[in-house]
Order: C-alpha cells, then sequence, then structure tokens
C-alpha cells in the first residue's frame, strides 16, 4: 500500500507534474527575488532558498502537489533583524525556525487546523488572492510605465484563458507557460525596451554552498534570534497548514498536517545551512501548479530543481523574460484563488460567518501578517460559536402533587457563557422542602459551569431546601467531583462563611 501511494505520489501523473513545475519553476524566481528585496538580502538568498525548501519539502512534506518557497509573509518578518544584525544572524534564525517547526510537527500542533474555520479560510483565502493581486500594481503603475506593458499584459491573459479551448494541444500544455515562453520570445526578437527579471536583481551564477552561520554560540544570540525565530515558525505554519487545507479542496486529496510541520522544519533548515531564508508554502504558486495540472511531489521537485538550473545555467536567458508576462500569470492566480463564491453567498449566509470572513480580509490586506488575520478570524469564529451555544440551554420545571419537591431539568450545555443563565433559572425564594436538579440532558464543560451549579445547591439549602444534584454524565461528573464544593462540608462551610 505504502509502496503504491509512494509510486502514485512520483511517477502517477509524469506529464503534468513536469509541465506544471516548469511554470512554476518560471513563475518563482522573480517572487524570490523581491521577497530577498522586501527582507533586505542579496536575491541569490531567496533564490537559494526557494531551490533548497521546495526540492527537500518535496520528498518528506505531508502534501503532495503544494509548492514551498521565499514568501513574502517570512520576508516582512525578517526586515528588522537583517537591518539591525545582518544576514549571518538571518541564517541563524532560520536553522531556529526550522527546528520549532519540528517540535511543533512532534507536538502534533498541525491537528489545530480542525479549530479554523470555514469561513476564516474563506477569508484567508480571499485576503491572499488581494495581496497577490496589489504585489503586481507597483508593475502596471508609476512614470516609467508605457503602454508596451500593459498590451503585454493584456496578451498574456489573453493567452492564459484562450489557449486551453485549443483542440489537443491546449489540454496539453499549461496556458501560463505558453504565455511566458511566447511574450519572452515576441519581446527578445522585437527588441522591445520593457522591464524584465534581470532588472530586479542579479541572478546568482554560482550553485550554494553549505554555510553554518558566523556568529558566537551565545544566550545572548539565542535572546536576539529567538523572538524573529518563533515569529516566523508561527506564520511559516500558519500559511502551509492553510495552504495545504486549500490544495486539499482543489485535489480532493487528503494530507498529513503534522508531517508536514516537520518537513517545513527540516527544509528550513536546510535553506539555513546553504545561505537561504525561511520560507513556507506558497498559496500562489500551489494554485499555479495544481491548474498547471501538477498534483504528484515531482511537481514541486521539478520546480525547485530548473529554478536552481535556470538561475545558475541560463540566467541570460531567464533575465530576458518580461514582467508583463509573469504579472499576467500572477493576475491570472489572484483570479482563481478568490473564492468569487462567498460574495454571492454574503446573503445567504449567516452573519457571524459573513463578519468572520470579512474580518479575517480586512486584518490580512491591512497588516498584511497572515497570522494576525487568522488569529482575529479564529477568535471572532469561537466567540459567535460560544455565543450560539450558550442559547441553546432551556430548563423544564415540575412540581409534585404537594407542592413540596421542585424537579428543574436541565437541557444543553452549561459553561462560562450560559453559567449565569443557568443560575438565573431557578427561583430561590420558593417555599419548597426539596429541589431536585436533573442534569441528565446537560454538559458542563468547565470550572464557571461547576461554581454556578454550586452557587445554585447554596442558595437552596440557604433557603432550607434539601438539593438533589442527578443525572450527571460521566465527563461532567469528573469535573463536578474534582472543583465542585456543594457535596463537600468542610469546602461548603468556607464558601458559606465567605457570603
Amino acid at each position: 500500500m505504502l509502496l503504491k501511494s509512494t509510486k502514485a505520489d512520483w511517477v502517477g501523473n509524469l506529464r503534468g507534474d513536469i509541465l506544471a513545475g516548469l511554470v512554476v519553476a518560471l513563475a518563482l524566481i522573480p517572487e524570490a527575488i523581491a521577497f530577498s528585496i522586501i527582507a533586505g538580502v542579496d536575491p541569490k538568498v531567496g533564490l537559494y532558498a526557494s531551490f533548497c525548501i521546495a526540492v527537500i519539502i518535496a520528498f518528506i512534506g505531508g502534501r503532495p502537489g503544494m509548492i514551498s518557497a521565499a514568501t513574502g509573509a517570512m520576508a516582512l518578518l525578517m526586515v528588522t533583524l537583517v537591518k539591525n544584525h545582518g544576514l549571518e544572524y538571518l541564517l541563524a534564525a532560520t536553522l531556529l525556525t526550522g527546528v520549532l517547526q519540528i517540535i511543533a510537527g512532534y507536538l502534533k500542533l498541525g491537528s489545530l487546523m480542525s479549530f479554523v474555520s470555514r469561513s476564516v479560510v474563506t477569508g484567508f483565502v480571499n485576503a491572499l488572492a488581494i495581496l497577490i493581486f496589489m504585489a503586481q500594481l507597483p508593475e502596471l503603475t508609476g512614470a516609467s510605465v508605457t503602454w508596451h506593458v500593459y498590451a503585454m499584459t493584456a496578451v498574456g491573459l489573453g493567452i492564459i484563458y484562450l489557449f486551453p479551448y485549443i483542440p489537443v494541444i491546449g489540454k496539453m500544455i499549461p496556458s501560463p507557460l505558453v504565455c511566458i515562453l511566447s511574450c519572452t520570445a515576441f519581446a527578445m526578437i522585437v527588441g522591445l525596451d520593457i522591464r524584465t527579471v534581470g532588472d530586479m536583481g542579479e541572478l546568482p551564477d554560482t550553485l550554494p554552498i553549505f554555510l553554518w552561520p558566523d556568529v558566537p554560540m551565545t544566550f545572548e544570540t539565542l535572546s536576539i534570534i529567538f523572538p524573529y525565530s518563533a515569529a516566523l515558525a508561527v506564520v511559516g505554519l500558519l500559511e502551509s497548514l492553510m495552504t495545504a487545507t486549500i490544495v486539499d479542496d482543489l485535489t480532493d486529496t487528503p494530507s498529513d498536517k503534522n508531517r508536514e510541520c516537520k518537513g517545513q522544519g527540516i527544509a528550513n533548515i536546510g535553506a539555513g545551512l546553504l545561505g537561504g531564508m525561511a520560507g513556507c508554502a506558497m498559496i500562489g504558486q500551489s494554485v499555479i501548479n495544481v491548474k498547471s495540472g501538477g498534483r504528484g511531489r515531482l511537481s514541486t521537485l521539478i520546480a525547485g530543481s530548473v529554478l536552481l538550473i535556470l538561475v545558475v545555467f541560463l540566467n541570460d536567458w531567464v533575465a530576458q523574460i518580461p514582467m508583463a508576462a509573469l504579472v499576467a500569470v500572477m493576475i491570472m492566480v489572484s483570479i482563481g484563488t478568490f473564492d468569487w463564491r462567498s460574495i454571492r453567498n454574503l446573503k445567504d449566509h449567516p452573519l457571524s460567518t459573513n463578519i468572520v470572513m470579512i474580518s479575517t480580509v480586512v486584518v490580512v490586506v491591512y497588516t498584511h501578517n497572515l497570522a494576525y488575520g487568522v488569529f482575529v478570524g479564529v477568535l471572532l469564529a469561537a466567540l459567535f460559536f460560544a455565543n450560539k451555544v450558550s442559547h441553546f440551554m432551556y430548563f423544564e420545571k415540575l412540581l409534585d402533587e404537594d407542592s413540596s419537591t421542585r424537579t428543574y431539568k436541565v437541557h444543553g450545555q452549561v459553561f462560562f457563557n450560559s453559567s449565569s443563565k443557568f443560575i438565573e433559572q431557578f427561583n430561590f425564594k420558593e417555599a419548597v422542602s426539596k429541589v431536585i436538579i436533573d442534569l441528565s440532558r446537560a454538559h458542563f464543560w468547565d470550572i464557571s459551569a461547576v461554581y454556578a451549579l454550586d452557587m445554585a445547591v447554596v442558595k437552596f439549602r440557604r433557603e432550607g431546601a434539601e438539593v438533589q444534584v442527578i443525572g450527571l454524565n460521566e465527563a461532567s461528573e469528573t469535573i463536578v467531583d474534582r472543583f465542585g464544593v456543594h457535596d463537600k462540608p468542610e469546602e461548603l462551610e468556607r464558601v458559606l462563611g465567605g457570603h
């Protein structure tokens, strides 16, 4: 079974994976250079990182067909470290980032993705689509941009969307690859004076070499790099796990999130040792890969390997690629990434779902930090959920024939948000000799719920009523036995004495 799945991952989709890998390799180059510039380091730092991370993750990642490399989200977190301490400290921070991510994998933190609601994932996807589009605007605005750029971008988009309709060949070759190759050939033949990949920064002409960061191995070094490494580890895992979830949806296949955490960690350690910066999964490139027919691990390996071959051995040719052609590909990615149904669903979905989705989008776009947006989305989703569940509680109140025994049958979930409502349901002034609290259809979740039960029992006893608590399920009984005081005389005395 393992051999069969491994074979499927590597050679189950040969042509699709190889062609998709080529497209991704070409699209990775300007992004890796751009992210290096954002971080304030030499372009080769981002290019080496992209090669190294993609190749390593192809073998050990938990999500086949997902592309990992140097990313903008990670680059933004490095700016201050590079500015204040230099490249060597960035390489050390990259190694520590990898170690923290491996630890997260062994702690099974990948399973925390189950707490991220669908509306947060939708918001995350839409925000990234907007950010990908916004990142292309500098190439389309400014005094130096001529009409040729707009014309080539429009032609590029035309090729991308119309080429698949050509019989036979349209389905065989990914249209983004056709776009990049044809636009480059046209620009070189005509001699168009437009911005190219070569204008973004100098491409490396040597293979990466093993580098141990030249920093003192002291506690002071650790205190400098740890805050950055922790932030990089969190954002890297968050973006990788969210992207894995999206690729799962696009391909209708499962992935191993905890294995992905460990894989990202090992890939970042490899990048740090080869002079590269920390990276993570890239939603834009992963979408390009899937839409170009990439499904297996081979597509990721091809993307990383071809990237290195292109920038080191064919850099004179790669430098000629017009940025307008790559802008067209990235606009296609942003259009394809955005969940257009989410706009239509605004009128059908509950208000709370829409608020969570829109808040995630706004925070990510405003801060350019994916972690903040997802944190806000998860927090809002949790608050809305808690509020919703707290309303699913009601009481049946029964009085026996001689009016001496009152039975309260509780239905629902009792926790911090519903505990006050729980207490409000009891009539403590009612003249009855016995009160039965039937909890067979209720569940106690936390200490707030136990405290509410204690207060109800204590108040009834103060009024002279005998109280009997019945029907607790096993889980509720465990928490009540451990933290409750209403059935512990010595604790009860203390509580009664304090009121």
